[in-house]
Parts: C-alpha cells; structure tokens; sequence
C-alpha cells in the first residue's frame, strides 16, 4: 500500500479524499494555487506545495508543476479527484514514466472513453445502445447548422473533452446551433483546452441515469446500482439521489450489464460511470463514461457501504476487489444537493465573495438517518472567480425516499450561509416540490418549473403559521431577557406585553404568547376574532444563533434567522421572508407608512454577477431590440450573455473586454 498520495485538486473533493487517505494511515500532499494558499484542503493535508497562479490554466492544469510537487514530496501515487486532469490521458502517462501511480484507470480506458466522439463511435462497435448524431469534428457554424437539419431539431451541441456542464447547449432551431456552437467551443477552450464539439439528437422528456462501475487489474468489473441525476440546470446537475425512483430491477439490471460489458471491452481498472440517457418507456442509451470519481459519488456510497475513494486507492495499489457482483447491497435512499454560490432570485447568477458566516448541519447517523456534509470551505474563506461555484455536496441516507428527502429538507433548513448568495433556498423548494415527490421528473424539470429562477412568494398557510410562530417566539424571548437585564417595563399590562401582530409580505397576523410548558405558547387569532387553539413552542435558542432549533407541537422545525429592525428575516423550506413583529399599536402606525418606490433602472443594463466583460457586441447611438445580445460576461468558467430587455438606443458604454466588474455595476445606459 501507498505511504504518501498526492490530490491533484482542490475544494472538496480534495478534502473528501485526505479524508479517506488519513483514516487508511496514508500521508497526504495538496497543491494549490496563489487563490488556494489558506483554503480548507491545504490545512488538512499532511504537505502542502504551491503549484501557481490562481488561474486553473496556471496552477491546477499543469501537469509539469504536479510532477515536481511529486518528485520533491516523494508522493508515490496522484488521485486527480474529478475536472482538471483527471480525465487527461497525457498526464496519466506522464506519471508513469515517472514511476508514479495514477489512481485512476488505464491510458486506453481514458484516451477511448475521455473523449467523447470516440466513445460513441467505440459503443457503436461494442454494440452498446447510442443517441442518433454526428460524430465526427464540426468545422464551423454553418456545417453545425446542416447536420443539426439532417439529425433533426432539438440538439444537443456538446464539448468532445471534459464535462460538468461546459461547452453543452441545447438548440431548437438554426439560430440556436449558431449560438450554441460559438458558445459551447469557446467555454470547451476556456475549460478543457480543447475546443472540439459534436452533435446528437436531444432526447425529449430524457432521464439522466448513471451506473457506478468498480473494477480492478485482475479483471473483476462490478456494477454497484444507479444513480439518477435528472435534476438538472444548464446540464449541471443539482440533485443527484441513488436508487432511482423510475428504474425497476430488470432494467437496473441490463444498464449495469451493458456498463460492465463496455468497461471490460476497454479494460477498465478503478472507479467509473457509465451515463446512459432513458426515455419515457425506459429505453436506455449510452451517453459517455466518465473515467474518474463522479462529483455525486457520496449517494452510492451511503446505499452500499462501499468507500469508493479506499477502492480507487486499493486498485491503483494492484490489490484484487475483496466483493463480487453478488455482494453489491442496495440500503436504502440517498439523496445529494449541490449547494451552489449563485443567486436563484436571480437567474441562478454566479455570486462571489468572503463566507462571513457558515455554519453547516451537523454529520450524523440517528434514528432518521445520515447526515454527510462533503465541502472544501470553512467561515471566513472566500468564494473566488476562478473555479468552479460549488459550496458543499449536503447528502442524506434514510430507510426509504420520502425518509431521506424529510431528512434533506430539514438538513437544508438548518444550513447557514451569509457574504454571498446561495442556492439553499431552491434546493429546499425543490424537496418540497410535487414533481419531487412524485417522482415525476427529467432533465427538463427546473426549466419547466423554474424558467426564471426562484421567485419571491408569499409561504403556504402552514409555513407562513410556523415563520410567524417562530418570530414571535424569538421576540418574545429577547424582550425577556431585556426586561430581566435592565429590570424596567416588568409591571405592563398582559395586553400591551403579550399581545403581537406579524407583518410578513401582505399578512398581518395577530396573536398572543405566553410561557408555557417549558416553552412559549402562541395562540393565533382566528378569523372570527377568537383565539385559535394555541401551538407550544419548545427551543434551546439563544440570541445570536443563527438557526432556530427545537419544536413545535412536538414537530422537529429549523428556521435560518437574521436580525433586521423590528423583526427577523427567516429562511424555511425555501422561503425567504422578512417578519416583523409589532405589539398592536405599533403595528396601527405602521400602517400609516409611506411606502417606498425603488429607484427607475429600467434604463441600465447592470453586470447580474460578478465577472469579466468577455466582449461588448454594440457601440453607442446604435439602436437594439429585445433580445438582442449586448455583451457577454464570464464567470465561474460559464459564459453569460446579456440581451436587452426592450427597444432602444445605446447611450452610454461604461465597461470594455477584460474589465472586472461587481454586481449591478452599470455596463451601458439607454435613452
């Protein structure tokens, strides 16, 4: 076995695997970048070398630096993690002439599956079900446009190198596979190195279902179940869950076969996946494979029980799997949501910036179930530009799917974000979402429900009952303690004391508390005036803690607050709202407010996310229509373009190509 491994990665999957590495007794090395120099994966390493600029091109991707960080560490063996050069077949041999393990599977497995024409083309030969589409090189917008009217509308333009959602557009006509193609081999360049784009048909209410392979170099190749990765936003899955809700064991079964019958044909050693697309009717397609640790690996963990980071390490050692197809266990429910930096109230637009506060769910195993929080952040670090946006991989494992997502919802509630903005909130409307729970979903699910984003709402009648409750709980406990403090207002009447009024959105809420139980009592007022029968509120919060822990009729309830002037801005089950809690006189001045009107930007094109202005595509005095492109911004490796909204003639021009700009920073003005 290896003494010492280097991670050739960052974030959490860098974290995730010094984990592993730690408790099999291996020593481990990080690298970094100038932008990584105090991240997470840096303190928990045993060694720690500095490979380069913050720019992944600089850093990250050169495998020269890797190699010497290797040679003067003594690391006997890379784990690549995933993205960077993990499916990059010239590094893999570069380690083996050096003498250095690759954890990770062969050169052939990597050059014919890492690329993802030739996969398709050797899944022809192998017999193995593919999508309709054009496979070879596509030289320019024009030739895209013929073979997308030849295959048929929709398409899917997508990178040949890499993954994760880069260089992938899908296109409904002509005009989109101009865009599409421009756009997919430009962020394919930036991310890959490689700008080669194919085509296939786009299936249409498609399921994204994935098989986890594990093989060794002694010809043993097992199928450890599916995953489904259906939820999805511009091809970057958001939710990922293992079993699958749509997959019967007979289908379960032939996917896994075919997957392990395409590994062996390629002699595949080490972890891997086979994506296959599945419509409708369960038919089932092969999508690509990817030659390394999949981002949502955790959830096949947790329903095997099987360490799929010692396997990788076990294989690359030369040791033989100690289990047999037979021995591949299916416990369970797992579920994974991706906790993005990103504003869902806005498009889903990259955020970046310092974590001034994160305070994650705890990890545990109880009675409901598990709770696993992979990350590579900690409070006080920072969000950078540079690589990609993810935050944490918040998983949960219960006895059944409806157990886990229970366990999801409520773990979601209880994460804690603050300096940027995330996407938790949709997440936690997801879980409670009808389609979620139905089971009823494809990879067209967030743009069907969700086409703008997460939109501000007005809680359903028992979530707006429990945000109320909550705040005026929390009132009613700070005024306590103030009073006990200054040891003033003890003598008020019961009325002026106790009665409250919440305001939140429109609703205006009345009700009255008092100490009960160990706990507060509130009784609403109903809509004849009386008194609804009184919920008992149980909690060992104090103030200055971010989540509101504890129950409420015996429900188990967390509630994200943030103090505000005169009430809480709460977060609970994906909605964000501002309670402001009122005793009966205030909440009659309050009404007498003017209300304040926003200031008129209809006339600005403002920068939506922090990031780079890659091109401007007007000038000034020219006149626009809506939807025409006006510029595009990069961020976070995706490129972002900015379409006017409505009629009109270019002013003013406050920003040029390669320009780093700030949210709602003013890029041009409109008469």
């Amino acid at each position: 076995m290896f003494k010492k491994i280097l991670i050739a990665n960052r974030g959490e999957i860098a974290c995730r695997v010094i984990k592993t590495a730690r408790r099999m007794g291996i020593a481990t090395v990080a690298v970094y970048s100038d932008a990584d120099r105090d991240a997470l994966h840096v303190e928990m390493a045993d060694e720690a070398v500095h490979i380069g600029a913050a720019a992944a091109s600089e850093s990250y991707l050169k495998m020269d630096k890797i190699l010497a960080a290797c040679a003067e560490t003594g690391a006997e063996a890379v784990h690549p993690g995933y993205g960077f050069l993990s499916e990059n077949a010239a590094f893999a041999k570069a380690l083996a002439k050096a003498g250095i393990a690759f954890i990770g599977p062969n050169v052939k497995a990597i050059e014919v599956m890492g690329d993802k024409i030739e996969s398709k083309k050797f899944a022809n030969k192998a017999k193995v079900n593919t999508v309709p589409g054009y496979l070879g090189v596509i030289e320019s917008a024009e030739e895209a446009v013929n073979i997308a009217d030849d295959i048929g509308y929709p398409v899917m333009i997508k990178a040949s190198a890499g993954g994760g959602g880069k260089g992938m557009r899908i296109a409904h006509n002509a005009e989109d596979v101009r865009d599409g193609y421009s756009r997919a081999k430009s962020e394919a360049a930036s991310s890959f190195g490689d700008d080669r784009v194919f085509i296939e048909k786009f299936i249409t209410e498609p399921r994204h279902i994935e098989i986890q392979l594990l093989a060794d170099k002694h010809g043993t190749a097992l199928y450890l179940n599916e995953r489904e990765c259906s939820i999805q936003r511009r091809n970057q899955k958001v939710i990922e869950e293992a079993p699958s809700s749509f997959i019967d064991p007979k289908t379960r079964k032939a996917m896994g076969e075919q997957a392990v019958a395409l590994a062996k044909a390629v002699d595949y050693e080490s972890a891997g996946t086979v994506e296959f697309i599945v419509d409708k009717d369960k038919n089932f397609y092969f999508l690509e494979m990817n030659t390394r640790l999949q981002v949502e690996h955790p959830v096949t963990e947790l329903i095997t029980g099987i360490d799929l980071v010692e396997q990788m390490i076990r294989v690359a050692a030369g040791e033989k799997l100690k289990l047999a197809q037979k021995d591949v266990k299916l416990d369970g429910w797992a579920i994974e949501s991706r906790v993005y930096a990103e504003d869902p109230y806005r498009k889903f637009l990259p955020s970046t910036g310092r974590l001034v506060r994160y305070r994650p769910p705890e990890e545990e195993t109880g009675k409901r179930g598990t709770v696993r929080n992979d990350t590579g952040v900690y409070e006080g670090g920072e969000i950078s530009i540079y690589y990609d946006p993810m935050i944490a991989k918040l998983i949960t494992h219960a006895k059944d799917r409806k157990a886990a997502t229970a366990l999801m919802a409520d773990a979601l509630d209880a994460f804690y974000v603050d300096g940027i903005r995330h996407n938790v909130p949709f997440l936690s409307a997801l879980m409670g979402h009808p389609r979620w729970h139905s089971g009823d979903i494809t990879t067209a699910f967030i743009a069907e429900e969700f086409p703008d984003g997460l939109h501000s709402h007005e809680p359903d009648p028992a979530t707006l009952e429990t945000l109320a409750a909550v705040a005026i709980a929390i009132d009613h406990l700070e005024n306590s303690r103030r009073r006990h403090i200054t040891g003033q207002m003890s003598e008020l009447p019961f009325a002026f004391a106790r009665d409250r009024v919440v305001a939140i959105g429109e609703a205006r809420i009345g009700a009255s508390v008092s100490d009960e139980g160990g706990g507060v009592q509130i009784a609403f007022a109903g809509k004849s005036g009386k008194a609804t029968k009184p919920r008992l509120l149980v909690s060992s919060w104090v103030p200055g803690n971010p989540v509101w822990h504890g129950t409420i009729d015996g429900r188990e309830v967390y509630v994200q607050v943030r103090p505000i002037l005169n009430g809480f801005d709460l977060s609970h089950r994906g909605a964000e709202v501002k309670a402001y809690v009122y005793t009966r006189r205030e909440a009659e001045l309050e009404a007498l407010m003017p209300v304040k009107v926003p200031a008129d930007t209809s006339k600005l094109l403002l920068c939506p996310m922090p990031g780079l202005v890659a091109s401007i595509a007007v000038e000034v005095g020219q006149e626009v229509q809506a939807g025409q492109q006006l510029c595009i911004v990069e961020a976070m490796k995706m490129e972002n373009v900015l379409r006017a909204e409505r009629d009109g003639t270019v002013a003013k021009i406050n920003a040029a190509p390669g320009d780093s700009l700030a949210v709602d920073a003013v890029i041009m003005e409109f008469e």
